[in-house]
C-alpha cells in the first residue's frame, strides 16, 4: 500500500487544505515512493502564521542556546547518513557516494552554523564625536521563505535552513516536487533536535500552488530560492521590498592549457561533466582546450567517457545514475540533437537507454563553437562540448561569453597563467588544478551576472539571513549633532 505523507505546520503533520496529493517517483524504476500533499495558499497562509508566532521565543532564545540545537541536528544527520543517502538516492537518483556526500554537505553546514551561534559577530568604531560610543548588531530578519531544489535534497535546504535559524529566523519551507521524501526525512531530523514547533514549517506542492504564495505573502520578510533562471525572475517581479537572495544555474567551464596534466584534468571532467549525471548548477559542461592538445585531449576523454556504467545509484558498479523525471531526459536529448544540428561532433553518447528509468548514455561532443546552444545553455545533463582555443586568452574569452558566472576551473602548471584566469573569468568560485565542483562549507558559494545575487555558506551565509543594526550610545549628556559644523 502507497504511504500517504502530511505537511509539517505549527509542530503538527497534517495534510493539505487541498485535499489532494502527488507522487513522488524513483527515476531508476520509476516506481512511486508515496503520496505527497498538494500544498496551497491556505497552507502556506497558515505556515506564516505559525512562524510568526514563533518568532519571538526563537529570536530570544541566547544564539548559543540556538546552537546548541543545531549541534544535535549535526549529530543525529551523523548518525542517519546511511539512511538518508540511500533515501537521497532512491529519490534523486545520484549514486551512493554523491548522496552519502549530499548528507554530509548538511552535516558541515549544521556545524559550522551552530559554532556561529557564539559569534554572530557586529563591530565597534569611534564615533566622529566626543563621549559617544557606536557599535553594530545582528538582528534576524523576521520569517524565511526558503524554495529548494531536488538535485541536493539535504545539502541545499541545510545551506538555507541552518543559517536562518542560528540567524533568529522561523521558516517556510517549500522543497522541489521531485524530492519531497528527503525533505520529510530532514526536517523530521530537525523536530528531534528540539527546533519548536513554528520555527521550521513544511510545505510541499507545487510552484504555482506553494511556492508563489510564500513569495507573495507580506509577512515573508525573506526569500531564498535556488532553481532555474526563469523562475528566478518570475520571484523578483512578485516578491515586492523583501531580502530575496537567487541561485540560479550556470554554465561552467574547464580551461585545459598545453601544460597541464592531462590525467588530472580527465579525472576534473569526468567529475564535474557527468557526477551527479551532470544535475548540478556548478557542472562543467564546457571543456576549453588548447588547440595544440586538443586531438590527445578528446582520444583520451572519450576513451573515458565510453566507459561510464549507467545504472541504479544503489548498485556500487555504478557510475552515472538515472536523471531525475522524463522531462530530463527529454531535455537531454533534444540539446544533443541541437547540437548535432549546429554541427559539433558526437564523439560519445547522445541516446536515451531503452527500458525503465530515466537513463542517458554520458554524451560528448568536439568541434563545438563559444556560440553553439550547447555551449551557452544549461542543459543540466550528462552532455560535455569540447571548444579549442588558441591561447589563454581566448580560452578566458570563450569560458566569459556566456550569461551565466557560477564556477570555473583552470588546468596548468603555470603560476601565471593560474593567476591570470583567476583575475580575468567572471565567477564566483575559480578552481586551479581541481574540477568545477567540490565547495567547502566555510567558505561562500554563489556566482554573478545571470547566476543571482546571493551568497550561500559561511560567513555570507550568515549575512544572508541577519539584518544589521547601528547603534549609538551618547554619554555627553548634551545635545551633539554629527556632521554640523559648531565652530
Amino acid at each position: 500500500m502507497t504511504k500517504t505523507y502530511k505537511i509539517l505546520i505549527d509542530g503538527k503533520w497534517v495534510s493539505s487544505e487541498s485535499r489532494e496529493t502527488f507522487q513522488s517517483l524513483n527515476p531508476a524504476t520509476e516506481k512511486s515512493l508515496g503520496k505527497f500533499q498538494s500544498g496551497n495558499e491556505n497552507d502556506v497562509n497558515q505556515a506564516v502564521d505559525a512562524a510568526e508566532r514563533a518568532f519571538e521565543e526563537w529570536s530570544s532564545l541566547p544564539a548559543p542556546k540556538r546552537g546548541e540545537i543545531l549541534f544535535h541536528a549535526a549529530s543525529l544527520l551523523r548518525q542517519n547518513k546511511e539512511t538518508l543517502a540511500r533515501t537521497v538516492t532512491i529519490e534523486m537518483g545520484k549514486v551512493l557516494p554523491e548522496a552519502k556526500g549530499d548528507v554530509q554537505e548538511a552535516i558541515d553546514i549544521a556545524e559550522y552554523m551552530a559554532g556561529e551561534g557564539r559569534r554572530l559577530f557586529g563591530h565597534t568604531t569611534p564615533s566622529e564625536l566626543r563621549d559617544k560610543f557606536c557599535m553594530t548588531v545582528r538582528r534576524p530578519i523576521g520569517v524565511c521563505g526558503l524554495i529548494t531544489p531536488w538535485n541536493f535534497p539535504i545539502a541545499i535546504p541545510a545551506w538555507k535552513i541552518m543559517p536562518a535559524l542560528i540567524c533568529g529566523n522561523p521558516v517556510v519551507f517549500k522543497p522541489a516536487s521531485d524530492t519531497p521524501l528527503c525533505a520529510i526525512k530532514f526536517v523530521e531530523i530537525l523536530e528531534k533536535a528540539g527546533v519548536p514547533k513554528g520555527v521550521i514549517n513544511l510545505v510541499t506542492g507545487s510552484g504555482d500552488q506553494a511556492g508563489i504564495p510564500i513569495v507573495r505573502h507580506k509577512n515573508v520578510r525573506c526569500i531564498s530560492f535556488t532553481g532555474s533562471r526563469e523562475t528566478g525572475l518570475q520571484i523578483i517581479k512578485d516578491a515586492g521590498i523583501k531580502r530575496v537572495g537567487l541561485e540560479l544555474g550556470g554554465k561552467n567551464g574547464i580551461i585545459v592549457l598545453e601544460d597541464a596534466d592531462l590525467r588530472l584534468a580527465i579525472d576534473g571532467v569526468i567529475w564535474g561533466g557527468y557526477g551527479t549525471t551532470g544535475q548540478r548548477c556548478t557542472a562543467a559542461s564546457r571543456v576549453i582546450v588548447q588547440q595544440s592538445i586538443k586531438e590527445k585531449f578528446e582520444r583520451l576523454l572519450s576513451e573515458r567517457v565510453s566507459r561510464l556504467r549507467l545504472g541504479s545509484g544503489l548498485d556500487k558498479k555504478t557510475d552515472v545514475g538515472p536523471l531525475i523525471n522524463r522531462k530530463a531526459l527529454e531535455k537531454t536529448h533534444f540539446y544533443t540533437e541541437i547540437g548535432l544540428k549546429e554541427g559539433a561532433k558526437l564523439l560519445c553518447g547522445g541516446s536515451p537507454l531503452k527500458g525503465k528509468g530515466f537513463f542517458y548514455h554520458p554524451t560528448l561532443f568536439t568541434d563545438a563553437t563559444y556560440d553553439m546552444r550547447i555551449s551557452q545553455e544549461e542543459i543540466f545533463g550528462p552532455s560535455v562540448c569540447i571548444i579549442s582555443v588558441k591561447n589563454l586568452e581566448e580560452a578566458i574569452e570563450v569560458m566569459n561569453s556566456v550569461s551565466y558566472g557560477l564556477s570555473s576551473s583552470i588546468y596548468t602548471s603555470s603560476m601565471r597563467s593560474a593567476f591570470k584566469a583567476i583575475e580575468g573569468i567572471e565567477a564566483g568560485l575559480t578552481y586551479v588544478n581541481s574540477s568545477t565542483i567540490g565547495s567547502e562549507a566555510h567558505l561562500p558559494f554563489g556566482g554573478v551576472k545571470q547566476t543571482g545575487n546571493t551568497r550561500e555558506a559561511g560567513i555570507e551565509g550568515i549575512n544572508e539571513f541577519s539584518e544589521i543594526k547601528t547603534v549609538y550610545f551618547d554619554y555627553s549628556e548634551r545635545l551633539q549633532k554629527a556632521q554640523i559644523d559648531t565652530g
